[in-house]
């Protein structure tokens, strides 16, 4: 799934630009050191709100069909199993913390976020990785009652595996697999009894950039260990050695009419992503290409065609009890050809079988957002839908945060406090940092979105502070607008960093008595807009138009969409 990735390696400038974002005392290489505040520099926020409004969202669905993408958003990477009537899937989620995210469905198109299952500090440490490191693809199996995720922290301890009895948590620590090496581990139940661990690693011999390959081990279920020198090598390279494929990797294997089948992504998860499948009888003879693969890409379409949908491929596939199979995977919805801010996205297709081969899209086809649901299948909404056009609004009337919001990096949430029906965050670093930012976010989920906050300015304080609202990509590429004091009154920032430190665009004078205000984000594709109300006022421009690629793919880099938030900082001394 994931490739041609280079760590971001921050130049001395860089550093030293964003030096001047953090309090002199709170060293950035230490990600326990919590910035010492008072109460009366805690922001505090009374609710948040989201719309989405993608006109390929609009107008009502025909009876007995459904949504593409099923996931909107940040969700890459799906893998799903059946379980009697429900079906769970899990993405990746890179150092968003809680982390590997579970959804249900009862009908496969209507998803609810149900749980996660990386919920604690003694799973994993993402402390001062990039926000696109981390949690890679995981593998979503269930056997005897027992559900299991396999997955790779990525500069962090590599693959492992977490177990549970229920789907929505507790789940285990990690079995560490030190022998598995690469990314995208796979885990297969044969009906022998025994079980297999497939993943993409390096090759014997590398031939040219982005040559990868699949290896197979047998993995004791028993005492929970790779079975020594049981590797070997399921495909080098790709579909066709000779015309060098790329980053073949996300390898899942099935067994159906007595073949064992392997899909595969290819060509990497960019444009020229794609899905392809090989088969073989045995797990101890060489497995063959399909003739006709790939069986899902959309490289080859105009790239003018409207409202395209880009970069497919990752799949993985579920039986339903009537027999029928369907596939889950990743593409993204773009504007301008080939920008999307959303992430890659979970889309779901049927499976068709042709020759005792597995067909998802033919060839020159465009990934349909709408078609016919599974007919087996009662249609069971969600109550809070992730696709098609919702509103969603968190007014932290409860006591823990909404399964919604997520942090980066660790488990801790010291530094914010649910209380008097308030989201009360303390100040820490700057986005820019590799800590734990005092920053939860939500996903992105359209095109076309708005999503405000209400908040009480912070007093003036020694020492001083900043909240607000934020569009983070990663540390490198986000908006921050925020309120912080200035001389006797307090001041309205906006802030863009694009690949470099963030550089302030904007600062409009608020009134010393000012106390509560909204801020506002809207987003049109790849145009952002920034807006402020005091009191019951009306909107006012912080600024003029803004430019969002800064926050798709294209530019940003990275496996992650952009997430909306709310964000508390503190400020050096003489704003």
């Amino acid at each position: 799934m994931h490739h041609h990735y280079k760590p971001l390696l921050l130049s001395m400038s860089l550093l030293l630009g964003l030096s001047a974002c953090q309090p002199a005392s709170t060293p950035e290489a230490n990600s326990n050191t919590v910035p010492t505040v008072t109460a009366s520099s805690t922001a505090q926020f009374d609710w948040f709100h989201y719309q989405g409004m993608d006109p390929i969202f609009d107008g009502p669905l025909a009876s007995g069909t459904f949504q593409n993408p099923v996931l909107a958003g940040f969700f890459p990477d799906p893998s799903i199993i059946r379980n009697g009537d429900d079906y769970y899937m899990t993405v990746s989620s890179f150092t968003y913390t809680p982390g590997l995210p579970i959804l249900h469905s009862r009908d496969l198109v209507n998803w609810t976020l149900h749980g996660y299952a990386l919920t604690r500090e003694s799973q994993l440490d993402m402390a001062g990785l990039q926000v696109s490191r981390g949690i890679f693809a995981p593998t979503l199996r269930v056997n005897n009652g027992v559900y299991y995720i396999i997955t790779t922290v990525v500069d962090r301890g590599g693959n492992f595996i977490l177990t549970a009895t229920d789907p929505a948590g507790p789940w285990s620590d990690p079995i560490w697999l030190p022998e598995v090496e690469g990314i995208d581990p796979d885990l297969f139940f044969d009906d022998d009894g025994r079980v297999y661990i497939a993943h993409n690693g390096e090759p014997e011999e590398s031939l040219y950039e982005g040559h990868k390959a699949i290896w197979l081990w047998e993995y004791d279920l028993a005492n929970q260990k790779i079975i020594a020198d049981s590797q070997r090598l399921l495909v080098n390279g790709g579909v066709d050695l000779s015309t060098k494929p790329i980053w073949i990797e996300a390898p899942h294997i099935y067994k159906h009419d007595n073949w064992y089948y392997l899909v595969c992504a290819e060509g990497g998860t960019a444009d020229e992503h794609s899905a392809v499948v090989f088969r073989s009888r045995s797990l101890t003879e060489p497995f063959v290409p399909y003739t006709g693969n790939p069986i899902l890409t959309q490289r080859d379409l105009d790239p003018t065609r409207p409202d395209p949908i880009t970069t497919a491929g990752h799949a993985d596939f579920v039986q339903l009890p009537d027999g029928s199979w369907w596939a889950v995977f990743l593409a993204s919805r773009a504007y301008q050809e080939r920008f999307f801010n959303t992430g890659r996205e979970t889309f779901l297709l049927p499976v068709t079988w042709k020759d005792g081969w597995p067909h998802i899209l033919p060839a020159g086809e465009t990934i349909p957002y709408r078609l016919n649901a599974p007919t087996s299948l009662a249609s069971v909404p969600a109550a809070q839908p992730l696709t098609g056009n919702f509103t969603w609004r968190d007014d932290f009337t409860n006591s823990t945060l909404d399964l919604q919001w997520n942090t980066l990096r660790q488990f801790d949430q010291s530094w914010l406090t649910l209380a008097n029906q308030q989201l009360q965050l303390k100040p820490g670093v700057g986005l820019s940092s590799f800590d734990q930012p005092s920053f939860v976010s939500r996903r992105q989920q359209h095109m076309h979105f708005e999503a405000s906050t209400q908040m009480h300015i912070p007093a003036a304080t020694v020492n001083q502070a900043s909240a607000g609202i934020v569009a983070f990509q990663n540390e490198t590429y986000h908006y921050y607008m925020g309120v912080r004091s200035k001389g006797d009154g307090k001041e309205l920032f906006l802030e863009k960093a694009a690949g470099a430190a963030p550089e302030q665009i904007a600062a409009l004078p608020l009134a010393a008595d000012a106390t509560q205000l909204r801020l506002k984000i809207s987003g049109q594709a790849g145009s952002i807009n920034f807006y402020y109300a005091l009191g019951d006022g009306e909107w006012q421009a912080v600024s003029d138009t803004q430019d969002a690629k800064i926050l798709s793919t294209q530019v940003a880099t990275g496996f992650v969409g952009t997430m909306l938030g709310l964000h508390s900082r503190q400020e050096t001394g003489g704003n």
